[in-house]
């Protein structure tokens, strides 16, 4: 970080991150999910832009958190579950802090590597110096229990620990919502001072049940599968009992970004403030026999990514739906580039801003995305070997196990991907051209992963 503070850029805009855990892209109505109503996601993708190709490069919690906040791949990060963020390594709130910015997290966080068979994850307490640079950080290490959830913050005298009333994405989004009153207190006392907000929460992740009124508006046997999800009864009755909780938090989701978004005009700050929206991966559901994440499959890779607020009509915002592949390394420089800033050097992510604003640069954009399981959970009902693989702008995915092809699909005409080509000797050059950009990534990245012969 520089020595010296640089000035706030001129016209800074604030921002905020809104992002769930386990939302896949195809679960928002402007997604066409026809199981779930987000009229407030899908106000964000109308008037802002929509990356119908953005994905997680390592669907897993942890390794994704990581790379969102550093821009580096998770091999040089946090490579897997339970890993912790290296310390010493700066984050995307250290170069808004760097650029004048206030900075605050709400939320899950997941990065300091507790091992919860050592307890609850819920009650450890992440040290000050460990919670990525923000000025303001209100959260927890990990929580799979939305009526109960614990969060802290603060240090020395000032240090609290304190239960959540009610359902956590509820009572996080009101702190959320405090902030945004306070700096917009601020600003009317003329106290003008640019932010960067995170909301980070865990619904839709399981266990599966949102609060009233949204649990109950689907029963389970109404709940439409999708055509890639088999007709085996154990696989079809879990799938359609853990959607209709599943779709009941990302409807808690929805209202409560409605309600950020009623503050955000009723503080003043909606036409000054640049919304993300996105998640850390998907889910699977059913799909191809399986479920929850760590595997190459659209559900699990797939995630939203929306870039909407500040100004949407005004002629230098753009909006829109692109088939950008755009990853998780991806998300910090593109946030930095919203409000007027350079990405710094050590981030390896692309940044993507030009797509909303008019007048940002466009820069060299990759033609693919990079996927990586580098050291697997071992977890029931998930990928139990490290793999590698990439997902193309014109529409193919390639994913191998070390020294093995295993998946191989043109998503163009099989988006469902239920035609596995991999092994199809017809597809051989196609095979061949992918393991190529496969091992260009690889070596750009500076892995290490032995892919099969061509």
């Amino acid at each position: 970080m520089p020595d010296s503070v640089p000035p706030i850029p001129d016209g800074a805009k604030n921002v905020i991150w809104i992002f769930g855990d386990q939302h896949r892209a195809q679960a928002m109505s402007c997604n066409g999910d026809p199981n779930v109503s987000t009229p407030h996601m899908d106000i964000l993708a109308a008037t802002g832009v929509h990356f119908t190709s953005a994905v997680a490069g390592f669907p897993l919690c942890c390794p994704y958190r990581g790379s969102l906040l550093t821009s580096k791949y998770p091999h040089e990060a946090v490579p897997g579950h339970q890993k912790q963020l290296p310390p010493d390594m700066p984050t995307v709130a250290h170069v808004f802090n760097d650029h004048g910015y206030d900075t605050a997290y709400f939320g899950k966080w997941h990065l300091d590597g507790f091992q919860e068979d050592k307890g609850r994850a819920a009650m450890h307490i992440v040290p000050p110096e460990r919670r990525g640079g923000f000025s303001r950080w209100v959260g927890y290490e990990n929580n799979n229990s939305p009526w109960d959830c614990w969060v802290h913050g603060g240090e020395g005298e000032e240090a609290f620990h304190y239960r959540l009333p009610g359902f956590e994405t509820d009572a996080l989004t009101d702190l959320l919502i405090d902030y945004v009153r306070e700096i917009g207190g601020a600003r009317r006392e003329g106290r003008s001072q640019p932010f960067f907000a995170v909301l980070s929460v865990q619904p839709p992740h399981d266990p599966y049940a949102g609060p009233e009124p949204f649990m109950g508006r689907r029963r389970p046997a109404e709940i439409r599968l999708r055509p890639n999800v088999p007709a085996v009864e154990r696989v079809t009755a879990r799938a359609r009992r853990e959607l209709a909780g599943y779709y009941a938090m990302i409807e808690n989701l929805d209202w409560n970004l409605g309600r950020l978004r009623e503050a955000l005009e009723s503080a003043g700050l909606a036409r000054d403030t640049h919304l993300v929206f996105f998640s850390d991966h998907g889910d699977m559901h059913g799909s191809h026999g399986q479920i929850r994440k760590t595997t190459a499959y659209e559900e699990a890779i797939r995630v939203p990514f929306i870039m909407s607020g500040a100004q949407p009509y005004y002629d230098e915002y753009r909006n829109g739906f692109f088939p950008v592949p755009l990853n998780h390394v991806d998300i910090a420089p593109t946030t930095l580039g919203l409000c007027g800033i350079e990405p710094p050097a050590w981030m390896d992510g692309t940044d993507y801003s030009h797509y909303r604003l008019a007048t940002r640069p466009k820069k060299e954009e990759p033609d693919s995305a990079y996927l990586q399981c580098v050291v697997p959970t071992g977890h029931h009902n998930s990928v139990d070997r490290a793999w590698r693989g990439i997902v193309t702008r014109d529409g193919w995915k390639y994913v191998c196990f070390e020294e093995v092809p295993w998946l191989l699909f043109n998503l163009n005409e099989d988006p469902f991907e239920q035609v596995n080509l991999a092994h199809n000797p017809l597809y051989r050059e196609e095979r061949r051209r992918l393991g190529l950009k496969l091992q260009e990534w690889i070596d750009r990245t500076a892995d290490s992963f032995r892919l099969p012969l061509p």
